[in-house]
């Protein structure tokens, strides 16, 4: 293989190990609570996994989060939660996921707690709310990953606004791999040595 092929060949194989790798998780049931100015939420199950390409579904663990406290807004009328908290997400060892910790980490910027309101709703409308935030943290491989998590609620019981305790209806996220600053130098190096090959190439010309 001639010289400038293998270079190309060994840069676009290492773009794709360093930044295609992504996982993606869903998790259903469970409640959204409010402690304080804070949200949590507990009970909730891992309903399926996709890593590396491999997928699993099932009562495969439990997904769990803190929120940092409410910046504006209201918890009824829908606001804003400051970065920070807990996010975590524990399998249990069922469908050959392994059991214990999977990925823990914390949101990196602003949550947004999105009030819905469903005029349709029985008997004279309701409100739902979407939770949406990113996440950062570590997967137990060691491997650090940026995750995009959203989660929709069912309607508030008895037509009112969230004010303590609501049940979520599922929640998806989907996860990518953060390269390490070696591997980001490594790459850039490779990028540069394509750029002066082509460089060289056309000087030849």
């Amino acid at each position: 293989m001639p010289k400038s092929a293998a270079l190309i060949s060994f840069v676009l194989s290492f773009t794709f190990i360093a930044f295609a790798t992504s996982n993606n998780f869903q998790d259903t049931g469970g409640r959204i609570s409010s402690k304080g100015s804070f949200l949590t939420l507990s009970g909730s199950t891992l309903s399926a996994v996709s890593l590396g390409g491999a997928s699993r579904s099932g009562k495969l663990g439990t997904v769990s989060f803190t929120t940092g406290p409410l910046l504006s807004g209201s918890l009824g009328g829908g606001g804003t939660f400051a970065a920070g908290g807990s996010f975590q997400v524990t399998g249990n060892g069922a469908n050959g996921l392994p059991a214990g910790v999977l990925f823990q980490g914390t949101f990196t910027g602003p949550v947004a707690w999105k009030a819905i309101w469903n005029p349709k709703g029985y008997p004279h409308g309701d409100w739902s709310y979407q939770l949406s935030g990113s996440v950062g943290g570590t997967f137990a491989n060691g491997q650090r990953a940026s995750i995009n998590f959203v989660a929709v609620t069912f309607d508030v019981s008895g037509g009112g606004e969230f004010s303590s305790s609501v049940r979520l209806k599922d929640a998806m996220a989907s996860a990518a791999a953060v390269p390490e600053p070696g591997t980001l130098a490594l790459l850039g190096t490779g990028l540069f040595g394509l750029g002066m090959l082509g460089f060289r190439w056309r000087s030849a010309r």
